[in-house]
């Protein structure tokens, strides 16, 4: 994303719950990749592979707990075609990413 024109961040995003005992608990959650260039901003996590459902869900967790409606994206050895899931998040392979800027960008601008 750098080589793109990107600005590359880690992001934090704070979840505040209440546990059994009434007690506040705070935890933070990272976002691998949080990454900028001038209007645009693309939330991205990466997995080696995503299993199941319990780890889609661990991996898609703070991206929507982001609280705005920027692009959010999963990158992953093992997505045979990019794909939206239920939540609204791309789903994609590694492979396309790196190695297909054009298609990358198509799906970014036009499919959503």
């Amino acid at each position: 994303m750098k080589i793109r024109g990107f600005n590359v961040n880690v992001g934090v995003v704070t979840l505040n719950k209440t546990n059994e005992k009434g007690h506040g608990i705070r935890k933070q959650l990272e976002i691998d990749f949080v990454c900028n260039k001038s209007s645009k901003r693309y939330y991205i996590q990466s997995a080696y592979a995503i299993p199941d459902r319990t780890k889609m869900e661990q991996k898609q967790r703070s991206l929507m707990l982001t609280g705005d409606f920027f692009k959010k994206i999963i990158i992953t050895k093992d997505a045979p075609t990019p794909y939206y899931n239920d939540d609204g998040v791309l789903v994609m392979s590694v492979y396309d990413f790196l190695l297909d800027e054009m298609r990358v960008f198509w799906i970014l601008m036009y499919l959503t």
